[in-house]
């Protein structure tokens, strides 16, 4: 593995540290990402008090990280809303839901529909001017406005030792799986611009990826 999301949720090992079978390598599986998507998004969206979460729960890891985002905006007192894309076609009506609700803010979850729609996703956040924020850069490569999460290139980089030790002997059984280490967060100001906000300092100090 390179980057799984959850290999424990996805049901492929029981134990991250003694995989006990024959798979292993990297995970991009972080604790309390969902709450530091909502610091990100509260930064530059100070005024936030509903957010939209939208996620798939046919995915396995939806739950998960479903749950710490709830636990977020619990503890931050925001409400939430969450929509749930089952396919394609529930994206268009999730964004209207998510404005007839008045959401402030969207956060969106990773998933095998929402992936590859992320160019639609995007362009429904600037029509209906909504900051969004994302778990890979590759959103905010098709126009969205912000992502934050386990950077993708490392965890592919690291992946190289692992087939190195596997070539030369290693029982993938005794390698332990690892996390991330380090991270991304990539800022559009276009898409920033087209709706009408400002990265505070605070977001651009923190920028890894400015893209235009």
């Amino acid at each position: 593995m390179l980057q799984d999301p959850d290999p424990i949720t996805s049901g492929f090992v029981t134990n991250l540290a003694r995989p006990d079978g024959n798979i292993t390598g990297l995970s991009r599986l972080t604790r309390q990402i969902g709450a530091k998507r909502l610091e990100l998004l509260k930064e530059i969206v100070p005024t936030l008090s509903r957010l939209a979460v939208l996620g798939m729960s046919r995915n396995p890891i939806n739950a998960p990280a479903l749950r710490e985002v709830q636990e977020a905006t619990t503890a931050n007192g925001v409400a939430l809303q969450y929509l749930d894309v089952l396919s394609s076609d529930d994206i268009q009506v999730s964004f209207q839901a998510a404005t007839d609700k008045y959401a402030d803010a969207m956060l969106v979850l990773p998933g095998p529909v929402i992936v590859p729609a992320r160019r639609q996703i995007a362009m429904l956040a600037a029509k209906h001017r909504l900051p969004a924020i994302y778990d890979r850069k590759e959103f905010v490569e098709a126009g969205g406005l912000i992502s934050y999460g386990a950077s993708m290139t490392d965890l592919a980089g690291r992946g190289a030792t692992y087939v190195d030790k596997i070539l030369k002997g290693a029982t993938p059984a005794d390698l332990p799986i690892e996390l991330p280490t380090k991270f991304e967060l990539a800022i559009n100001p276009k898409a920033a611009d087209a709706i009408g906000i400002k990265f505070p300092q605070s977001i651009l100090l923190q920028a890894t990826d400015v893209v235009e």
